[in-house]
């Protein structure tokens, strides 16, 4: 193992920010994670889950904010439907630097709180 990173995204205050700035969404999501999202009845909830998954990475990786670009994350379905990790540009350059591997990745959300839980792990 190389680093664990938990993040917790308060879902009101991010559907808040969401709103004050349109284009925020362009800056943290990539095409698909938001087309997955829009197919929720509330996509926020899932949003904001994806956003502390790549907070979340920051951690196992010990980067501070600003280390990669949001959208150098990716959360894609594995089979079965699981959350798993994409990365690139920056972000898999850190990774490589680090010997990562690869990642596990835990998400949960509710209509008040969403919660990533990163485990970075070596080959």
């Amino acid at each position: 193992m190389i680093g664990v990173g938990v993040d917790a995204v308060d879902v009101e205050r991010f559907r808040a920010a969401l709103r004050r700035r349109p284009r925020l969404q362009d800056r943290l999501f990539t095409a698909s994670e938001r087309a997955e999202a829009s197919r929720r009845r509330d996509p926020v909830p899932g949003l904001a889950a994806r956003f502390a998954a790549k907070e979340a990475v920051m951690k196992s990786m010990s980067v501070g904010l600003g280390a990669f670009d949001f959208v150098d994350v990716e959360v894609v379905r594995g089979p079965g439907g699981a959350p798993r990790l994409g990365v690139a540009g920056r972000a898999a350059e850190l990774a490589a630097e680090r010997a990562v591997a690869g990642w596990h990745l835990s998400l949960t959300d509710t209509a008040a709180v969403a919660v990533a839980v990163a485990v970075a792990y070596g080959s």
